[in-house]
């Protein structure tokens, strides 16, 4: 698992890679400036009715003190849009995984699988489902875990095991749906639990680190498509004619 997570690692700053991770980091960027934005607006506006309801119901001679409320409050937003936007990251780099999937699974099957019958490029909508579903389940965990970051740190942990959890089945699926269908990929995932789940730990902690996450797309697929690999075992279909016969004379001799 650890040779596989050091090829990904290893390939993902190769030439042909290069170009896929400054357009995903650039999408990634665009995504989190977008949601940013969003948020911020809305709790800006949030603090600003908050405070006319305020005034409205206690009367003018609070007005200074709701003023100092709704300031403190804005700048309590700042921070939280910034620690949004970490913790979204995972949901964030979901979708940008749906859009590269093919490309990055080619390179490295291209590199370290040449003899392998390559994967079946993935119908964009099927990508983009998967990746739009795992971006979801991420974000209601994030809400879920959120009244639990207060104690002791259990919402960080609540949150690092889901990631784990929903980035594992999400990578796996997509490597193995370029060889299965998506309820053999599925079926294939629920029988290989224990070890995807672990594989989720190394892209949960790779997706933990600010500004290397945005490459989060990249490491991910690659990882998984490594491991995609080993748990299918030899699979004599997988190997070219040209291959199956050099091994056949091989073994009449």
């Amino acid at each position: 698992m650890f040779d596989a997570a050091v090829k990904a690692l290893s390939q993902m700053l190769s030439p042909p890679m290069r170009s896929i991770l400054w357009r995903s980091v650039g999408l990634a960027l665009v995504l989190v400036t977008v949601l940013a934005i969003g948020l911020q607006r809305f709790l800006s506006w949030l603090a600003t009715a908050g405070e006319g309801w305020a005034e409205a119901m206690l009367g003018p001679n609070f007005h200074t003190t709701l003023d100092v409320l709704a300031w403190i409050i804005s700048i309590a937003a700042g921070f939280g849009v910034v620690f949004g936007g970490i913790m979204l990251m995972p949901a964030i780099t979901s979708v940008v995984a749906s859009l590269f999937v093919d490309e990055v699974a080619e390179h490295v099957e291209r590199e370290y699988y040449p003899a392998e019958r390559p994967g079946v490029a993935l119908p964009f909508g099927l990508a983009m489902q998967e990746g739009l579903k795992t971006a979801g389940l991420t974000i209601l965990v994030y809400l879920i875990a959120l009244p639990f970051v207060f104690l002791a740190g259990a919402g960080f942990a609540i949150f690092f095991v889901a990631a784990a959890w929903l980035l594992g089945r999400e990578y796996f699926e997509l490597a193995a749906m370029r060889f299965r269908s998506p309820a053999e990929a599925k079926a294939m995932r629920r029988d290989n639990a224990a070890t995807v789940f672990t594989a989720g730990l190394i892209i949960a902690a790779f997706v933990s680190i600010p500004i290397v996450n945005l490459a989060t797309p990249l490491f991910g697929m690659a990882f998984m498509v490594h491991m995609h690999k080993r748990l299918s075992g030899p699979r004599p279909e997988l190997i070219e004619p040209s291959r199956r016969s050099v091994a056949g004379s091989f073994q009449r001799d």
